[in-house]
């Protein structure tokens, strides 16, 4: 696969050679894939932000939003001081934030690509990043930072002593780039979908556009209407399930209706 360019598989034969054929590493001779993956049920979506979408000047509604879901969601959060581990929490509970959701996991990646049954008119995409070639775009003090941890992403524990605020990231360079931030184990949630963030160092920042200039970092896998059912009946089968994603009554209800539902 060509990086920066839009593979459509036919088959999930296809589809799984797409998704995994990149994943041998020479160094340990094991299969330890260097991408992350985001399911979209449409192949026309970008990756625009969910702050992004709350209207016109969002850049300058996001430290508002942020300090007041401090502020009222301490009774019923304790997350410690880190403004990153804040931050995880509020984009976990659906507010709207310069966080986006993606997995190590190409199979979790397929089943939010075709978990709406009534999307299933439309072309899916599977984005593909290789978070680990992201690093080259680091500035040098975040750089050192993974460096000094021997990873290739952050963690709140990690991004802290280096930058302590939204502000501190964009405050090392001009040009602008993106980090991959790995969540606390806020709940099983978390766990189970193979979870990461990514976050652009400016709020106004799109990602697909970001990566339009450096299209060796991703590629996409396009998968045709035609083939969701046999996709979705397959990750049932492999047990990726709402069930499972997303532990709880809510989950077990949301597979329970999309299972028994007749195409």
């Amino acid at each position: 696969m060509e990086p920066g360019q839009d593979l459509t598989v036919r088959t999930w034969v296809e589809l799984q050679a797409a998704l995994f054929d990149h994943s041998w590493d020479e160094k340990i001779e094991r299969f330890r894939s260097d991408y992350v993956y985001r399911g979209s049920w449409s192949k026309s979506y970008d990756l625009g932000t969910s702050i992004m979408r709350i209207g016109s000047k969002f850049e300058q509604l996001e430290p508002h939003l942020l300090r007041n879901f401090r502020k009222y969601a301490h009774s019923n959060a304790s997350p410690g001081d880190s403004f990153w581990n804040w931050l995880a929490v509020a984009q976990h509970h659906g507010l709207p934030t310069r966080l986006l959701d993606w997995t190590y996991s190409p199979l979790v990646a397929l089943h939010f690509a075709t978990e709406d049954l009534s999307k299933y008119d439309e072309d899916g995409a599977v984005w593909c990043i290789n978070y680990v070639k992201t690093r080259e775009y680091l500035p040098a003090p975040l750089k050192k930072a993974l460096d000094e941890e021997g990873s290739n992403v952050f963690t709140p524990e990690v991004l802290e002593p280096v930058a302590p605020s939204l502000k501190a990231l964009r405050s090392f360079q001009e040009q602008d780039y993106v980090l991959f931030l790995e969540p606390p184990s806020l709940d099983a949630r978390i766990i189970h979908q193979y979870a990461l963030f990514s976050m652009m160092s400016d709020v106004k920042a799109e990602l697909s556009q970001w990566l339009q200039q450096h299209p060796e970092l991703y590629f996409r896998v396009i998968i045709p209407a035609a083939l969701k059912w046999e996709v979705r009946d397959k990750l049932d089968q492999a047990n990726i399930t709402e069930r499972v994603l997303f532990p709880g009554l809510q989950g077990l209800s949301q597979w329970l209706k999309r299972h028994y539902t007749h195409r």
